[in-house]
C-alpha cells in the first residue's frame, strides 16, 4: 500500500443498538487506540487498512486505505459484516427479553453481538488452534501463526491472519514449532487444502457441503465447524455445543452443582428453542449474572 493511497469512507447509522467491542486479543490481529478499532486486511495481494470508529451511538465510521478503490470497498464490507453493524435483532429481542435464562441479559444489552472473523478461513484456523487447550495458550499459537505466516504492513506494522495457501503450503514440523500439537498441525494443513484448492469454499451459500467434507479430516470434529460457521460464516443458528463453557453451563443448569457437565447433545437440546439464533442466545447466557462460567479450555472435543 502506497502512502497516496486514498481513503474510502462510509457512514452507517445502525438499525439496532450496537457499540465497537474492544477485540484487542493475544492473536495480534487488531489495534484499538482512542476508541478506534483498525486491522489489516488483503484484497487478494492489496493491502487495506481498515478502521472503525463511533463518534455516537447511532453513527459508525469506516475508513479504508487501499491502492484501489476496490479494494477498500470490499475491506470495509467484510469488516461491516463482522462487527454485525447491520443487524436487525429486534425480533430476537422481542421473543427472548422476558425469558427466563437470557431475558435479563438480553434486556442489560440489546448491542451484544457474535463476533466474526472478516475471513471464515481465520475463523476455522483460530477455531483448529483452541481445540482441547486454554484460551491463554490458543491465543499464543495464534499469534505466532500470524507473525510467522501473516502478511505485514510495513507501512503500520499490522499484519493479517495466514491465508489457506500459506498454511496448506507449510510442513507439519513447522506448525508444531509455533506451538501446534502434531495431529491438530497435520488436520490443519489438510483443512487449508481443501480451501486453497477449491473443493471447499467457505464463502459458498451451501455451507453444509463444506462443512462435510471438512467432517471428513481427521482432528476437524463438530465443535471446530460450529465455530467456523458461527464466527466465520455468521449462522447465528449453530451453537458450539462441545464449548467446556456451555458444558459447565448445561451441567449447573441441570444439576444445581457448578463443578457439573452436560454433553454435547444436551447443550443443543437446550439452545434448540432458541432457533434460528442459539449461537446468539449461548453469546447472552454466558453474560446472565446468575451462573459464574469462567473461561477455561475452549472445548472438550475437536
Amino acid at each position: 500500500m502506497s502512502a497516496k493511497a486514498r481513503p474510502v469512507r462510509v457512514e452507517v447509522r445502525p438499525v439496532w443498538p450496537f457499540r465497537i467491542p474492544r477485540l484487542v486479543g493475544r492473536d495480534g490481529l487488531n489495534r484499538m487506540r482512542g476508541g478506534v478499532l483498525t486491522r489489516l486486511l488483503h484484497f487478494g495481494e492489496l493491502p487495506v487498512v481498515v478502521r472503525v470508529g463511533q463518534p455516537a451511538r447511532d453513527r459508525v465510521l469506516f475508513e479504508a486505505r487501499a491502492d484501489a478503490a476496490e479494494a477498500a470497498e470490499w475491506a470495509i464490507q467484510r469488516i461491516r459484516w463482522a462487527l454485525g453493524v447491520d443487524q436487525d435483532l429486534r425480533a430476537f429481542h422481542e421473543r427472548f427479553r422476558f425469558d427466563p435464562l437470557i431475558g435479563a441479559a438480553v434486556r442489560a444489552d440489546p448491542a451484544v453481538r457474535v463476533m466474526c472473523r472478516p475471513e471464515p478461513f481465520e475463523a476455522l484456523t483460530w477455531a483448529v488452534c483452541e481445540q482441547l487447550i486454554d484460551y491463554e495458550r490458543a491465543s499464543d499459537i495464534e499469534r505466532r501463526l500470524t507473525w510467522a505466516l501473516g502478511r505485514r504492513c510495513p507501512r503500520t506494522g499490522l499484519r493479517d491472519a495466514p491465508t489457506a495457501e500459506a498454511i496448506a503450503a507449510a510442513t507439519p514440523p513447522r506448525l508444531e514449532s509455533l506451538g501446534l500439537s502434531a495431529s491438530r498441525s497435520v488436520a490443519l494443513i489438510k483443512a487449508a487444502r481443501e480451501v486453497a484448492r477449491g473443493r471447499v469454499d467457505l464463502f459458498a451459500t451451501d455451507h453444509e457441503h463444506g462443512w462435510r467434507r471438512l467432517r471428513a479430516i481427521p482432528g476437524i470434529g463438530s465443535w471446530t465447524v460450529q465455530m467456523l460457521a458461527l464466527t466465520g460464516q455468521g449462522r447465528l443458528d449453530q451453537i458450539p455445543a462441545g464449548d467446556l463453557k456451555f458444558l459447565k453451563l448445561v451441567g449447573q443448569l441441570k444439576t444445581g452443582h457448578p463443578r457439573a457437565r452436560a454433553t454435547e447433545e444436551e447443550v443443543a437440546e437446550l439452545f434448540a428453542p432458541y432457533a434460528p439464533w442459539a449461537g446468539l442466545a449461548g453469546a447472552y447466557a454466558l453474560r446472565s449474572s446468575k451462573f459464574a462460567v469462567t473461561r477455561g479450555a475452549s472445548a472438550s472435543a475437536a
